[in-house]
């Protein structure tokens, strides 16, 4: 075992204990009063200059050292879900229908606790800025999640940094096995609305209506054909129609017609062409049924592409923590988005992954380990807190040099 997780197990008691105190009192995005309150009280007694704030409940502290000039940021997202638990974590403090269904407090967790080792043993030279940001989940609305916020907000004009790293937690992977990937690691993700106006009619005469229901199944329909016949096939997209609203009785052609769909792509010139040839489809398609389309087209998270330099920088760290046989260095891309994405359009870094275990871990988290995040019965495996904390720490004593 390395010094430096030797050091960081010492402590793991404690900062177990604070990441449950967390999944205890949930926030949900830009409502994380409660913990930014913690996250600022902790990182203040440790002796960092802190900034409240940022992004509306967003927290950065600095710790500078010595008079080297390099500067790096470490991110970690502290929002919860609305989503009722069922762990049997839950607690009578437990906000209802809220939970940590992703981690995010193990997250807040970890970086608390590599705050912690590098205040009182750290030995690096520059500057240090660590940052605690709310709502990852995007609960502020369709592309402005808590990342895109601090930005605006100034986030790297008041701590400009040379580079900028974070990580989450996975299930389905080994407990602790440390997952890298340079290039392109996670699907942007857009938001769009068809909405189909037609022409409302009695069910029993149809030839006097013109059907919106009629003209959005045939829109979905045709929706798959763009990926099958307008993107690389060595490239991926994902069109998902999750809603299709209309009408309210069955004896009734409705009015209008309304589809929600998720488009997803792991590149940048694919979004492109997924919201041309959407828009382009479901009007031409609702053309030819003698109803209108009018498609709502919102951008949201951006491709997350981790630059190569920085990602082969973070793989050497990962090595020197846990072994080659605990370190996947070229990791298959996620359908799933991240709003660190933003940050890294503004400033080189890299996105790694922490296995959350693959279903046999022991303890509390015994059975959890599989799950999706996302889900009710989901929990972030505490045996992760000193090895993510140790990977923090290492990795800011190797850059601030």
């Amino acid at each position: 075992m390395s010094a430096i997780l030797e050091a960081l197990q010492a402590h793991a008691d404690e900062f177990v204990a604070m990441r449950r105190d967390i999944h205890r009192h949930p926030e949900l995005g830009f409502e994380e009063f409660r913990t930014s309150d913690l996250v600022a009280e902790r990182l203040a007694r440790w002796g960092y200059a802190v900034e409240r704030g940022l992004g509306g409940t967003g927290v950065v502290g600095q710790l500078r050292r010595g008079t080297g000039g390099k500067r790096l940021g470490l991110r970690a997202d502290m929002d919860a879900l609305p989503i009722v638990e069922t762990t049997g974590l839950a607690h009578a403090s437990t906000r209802h229908g809220v939970m940590h269904a992703c981690g995010h407090d193990g997250h807040t967790a970890m970086l608390l606790a590599a705050a912690h080792h590098l205040a009182t043993q750290g030995q690096f030279d520059g500057t240090l800025n660590l940052i605690f940001q709310p709502a990852e989940e995007g609960q502020g609305g369709e592309g402005q999640g808590g990342a895109k916020r601090m930005i605006e907000d100034g986030l790297f004009a008041k701590y400009p940094c040379d580079a900028v790293f974070a990580m989450h937690n996975m299930p389905g992977h080994p407990q602790g096995k440390l997952l890298l990937r340079e290039g392109a690691a996670m699907a942007s993700s857009d938001h769009v609305t068809i909405t189909l106006e037609g022409t409302g009619g009695h069910g029993a005469m149809p030839h006097r209506a013109a059907d919106p229901v009629v003209a959005g199944s045939a829109i979905v329909m045709g929706l798959q054909s763009i990926v099958a016949r307008n993107i690389d096939p060595l490239h991926m997209a994902v069109i998902t129609v999750g809603a299709f609203n209309a009408g309210m009785a069955n004896n009734v052609i409705p009015q209008s017609a309304t589809l929600e769909l998720s488009v997803r792509s792991l590149d940048r010139g694919v979004r492109d062409t997924l919201e041309r040839r959407i828009t382009e489809l479901a009007q031409g398609q609702a053309q030819s049924f003698g109803v209108t389309a009018r498609v709502d087209y919102r951008r949201s998270y951006p491709v997350l592409v981790n630059t190569s330099a920085e990602t082969e920088f973070a793989r050497k760290v990962a090595l020197e923590l846990v072994g080659a046989d605990r370190v996947e260095p070229q990791a298959r891309p996620l359908t799933g988005s991240e709003d660190f994405a933003f940050m890294l359009e503004q400033v080189p870094g890299s996105y790694v992954l922490i296995g959350n275990g693959d279903g046999t871990a022991d303890g509390i988290n015994d059975g959890h380990g599989a799950c999706m995040v996302h889900n009710p019965g989901y929990d972030f495996n505490d045996r992760n807190l000193p090895i993510g904390a140790a990977y923090w720490a290492l990795l800011a004593q190797r850059f601030l040099v």
